[in-house]
């Protein structure tokens, strides 16, 4: 995937679009048809969990974020203009008058779980003296950012900030 392109500072910068749930693939397929990629990426952050229903167990894909998509691009008055032209597109989340940057440090966490496809996998970790321990994953080095471990059903709460507000998110693990 593209995203590397906008992590290693190609400048442009990240941004978010508030869509309607439920709509976010949608949404993404217009960004694709009205954008190249070399001018906007767009990454809809999903995490890999485990349901069980009925005494099965399914390894499913969830969004990170509902309702919002995440693009990278080098945002000027006639790309926002272009972008609320797009079907599905509430609004770009701001702090201004139009549209506000997400912070590098909040986008490097959110950036970093993520694999190449846009999803986060398990994590395979251990609690040794209620220390957890991350052995492999995505949230390797990350052990400061989890804050509750759920055996049975085999996820994690991390908190990332997001425009500038803490969010708890439960992700997949494997506890070894």
């Amino acid at each position: 995937m593209t995203q590397t392109k906008c992590r290693k500072g190609n400048f442009m910068d990240w941004y978010v679009l508030f869509v309607n749930t439920g709509k976010e693939d949608l949404v993404q397929e217009w960004l694709r048809i009205h954008f190249n990629e070399s001018v906007l990426v767009s990454v809809i952050p999903r995490r890999k969990i485990m349901e069980r229903n009925g005494g099965s167990i399914k390894h499913v894909l969830k969004k990170m974020f509902p309702g919002y998509i995440f693009i990278c691009t080098n945002m000027n008055i006639e790309t926002y203009y272009k972008l609320k032209s797009i079907p599905g597109i509430i609004r770009i989340l701001k702090t201004g008058d139009y549209y506000t940057r997400i912070v590098d440090d909040e986008m490097f966490y959110i950036l970093k779980l993520l694999d190449n496809d846009g999803v986060v996998d398990y994590s395979k970790i251990y609690i040794h003296n209620s220390k957890i321990i991350v052995k492999s994953g995505p949230l390797k080095g990350m052990e400061g950012l989890m804050v509750e471990v759920d055996k049975r059903k085999n996820r994690v709460k991390i908190i990332l900030n997001f425009m500038g507000v803490p969010k708890k998110i439960d992700l997949g693990i494997e506890v070894i």
